[in-house]
């Protein structure tokens, strides 16, 4: 796929941000996060609209530029410029906005066939430089023309929820449903001081070159498969001798845990064959949103990074792979991730936040030092992904790309928000063995068409 620049400029705010607003407190949860963007590629094939209009994309393209002005109005500190690791001038420098003409390529090929490495193509800022910008976009224009609007936040900035919260609040603008608008709430750097982080570096697993270094895929797990590894790990819990906490054994599996569950299981059934890997630790990484665990609780429009990490040990060994065990991780993960509660938000991150540094200044020279091997999987799963209509329909789908970054998986609902699709990033050699692993095969669909066109009704002559 070839995407060729055919303009680019600064995208400010609508109206000049207020000399007290202008000095933005970055969070303690702001500087453990990646300096890493963040990406969204939204596709519309705008097949009920007039194309053929010699200024439709003039038209798209002013009315996605106009929105995006009044929404970085509310949105402020996404215009403006990272001064350190604890403040942002929020200056309206603005936002760079790109377009682009996607060559010889059609919308459907990228549909029925997409690649991840490929759509990066469609991104207006490079996934492996660090975030200097907190958003950048770009709109594609395919000779078919539909479009694919690109999306890079900076992590530095924002968590995924408040993203797509953004982008939401986007689109309604470019709807003119300015009313449903929330105001955004910027009171993360209060909740969450920044601390003293001399000696940790948010930047060690970004990969220079990633599309050579490590590879990222796209597997789909359908509904039907879901539900059957689901009913694989539930079915241990009636069995006695697995599980003797009643309230436990009376706990349904999320999809999230599940799908987790056996890609860890996978990807550690992918490397004990590995004389080196006995023994070794393997730690699975998710990121748990806090905000309802905040007390009190904030709402989603609680702007900036309001995660923690639920961290869960594994060990290779020869039944790694079995089903009491997958089980067993599957329980683990559960219970890891409902200990992160009021009073851990409180004592561990608010009070203790220094302790926190420590600890995780620890555990990243373990993984440097590939003392531990870590598994970061990210889900997007039933956030606000296809709610992003600017007046031409909600997308026809919604993608990731290709990370920089190794041993991450990020999870996304499909369209009709049954399956989940799940973009692996991985070292080569590790993603050569899970793509001939039959359990592993057996449960997804490599690179299944993002999406499958519904026949149009006939019109009827009554």
């Amino acid at each position: 796929m070839e995407v060729e620049a055919i303009s680019n400029e600064i995208v400010k705010p609508s109206s000049q941000t207020p000399e007290n607003l202008r000095r933005y407190k970055l969070s303690f949860l702001d500087q453990l996060s990646p300096k890493a963007y963040s990406p969204f590629i939204y596709y519309y094939e705008l097949a009920d609209h007039n194309t053929n209009e010699p200024n439709y994309i003039s038209e798209i393209s002013n009315k996605l530029k106009k929105s995006l002005s009044q929404a970085l109005t509310l949105y402020y500190p996404l215009a403006g410029r990272f001064i350190d690791d604890h403040f942002l001038d929020c200056n309206d420098d603005g936002v760079p906005y790109f377009e682009a003409r996607v060559l010889y390529t059609e919308l459907s090929s990228v549909l029925e066939n997409p690649i991840p490495c490929e759509l990066n193509k469609l991104l207006p800022l490079e996934l492996d430089e660090i975030a200097e910008s907190p958003l950048g976009v770009q709109l594609n224009v395919f000779e078919c023309g539909g479009i694919a609007i690109g999306l890079c936040f900076s992590h530095r900035l924002e968590d995924a929820l408040s993203c797509l919260v953004f982008v939401r609040s986007w689109m309604a603008i470019a709807r003119g449903e300015n009313d449903v608008v929330m105001q955004p709430e910027f009171i993360s750097g209060d909740l969450f001081p920044t601390r003293n982080m001399r000696g940790y570096d948010p930047t060690f697993s970004i990969k220079k070159n990633m599309c050579t270094t490590n590879i990222t895929k796209r597997f789909v797990f359908d509904a039907r498969k879901i539900e059957a590894l689901r009913a694989k790990y539930e079915e241990r819990k009636s069995e006695e001798g697995i599980i003797n906490n009643q309230n436990v054994r009376n706990w349904r599996l999320s999809r999230i845990t599940v799908v987790s569950t056996f890609l860890w299981s996978r990807f550690m059934a992918a490397t004990k064959s590995l004389k080196s890997e006995a023994g070794k630790n393997y730690v699975i990484l998710h990121p748990v949103n806090i905000r309802t665990r905040c007390d009190p609780p904030l709402g989603e429009h609680s702007f900036g990074n309001y995660y923690t990490t639920a961290a869960t040990v594994g060990t290779i060994t020869s039944t790694c792979t079995g089903e009491e065990y997958c089980y067993g991780l599957a329980g683990k993960i559960g219970e890891e991730t409902r200990r992160i509660d009021k009073e851990f938000v409180k004592k561990n991150i608010q009070e203790k936040g220094d302790e926190l540094v420590e600890h995780i200044k620890k555990d990243t020279e373990s993984f440097i030092k590939e003392e531990v091997v870590g598994l970061v999987i990210t889900s997007l799963c039933r956030f606000p992904l296809y709610e992003a209509d600017f007046g031409y329909g909600k997308p026809t789908w919604v993608s990731s790309a290709a990370r920089g970054f190794i041993n991450l998986i990020s999870l996304i609902d499909n369209r009709a928000e049954d399956g989940i699709e799940a973009y692996i990033c991985l070292k080569a050699e590790d993603m050569a063995k899970i793509e001939v692993d039959k359990e592993f095969l057996a449960f997804v669909s490599p690179n299944m068409a993002a999406h499958v066109k519904t026949a149009k009704k006939k019109m009827s002559n009554n």
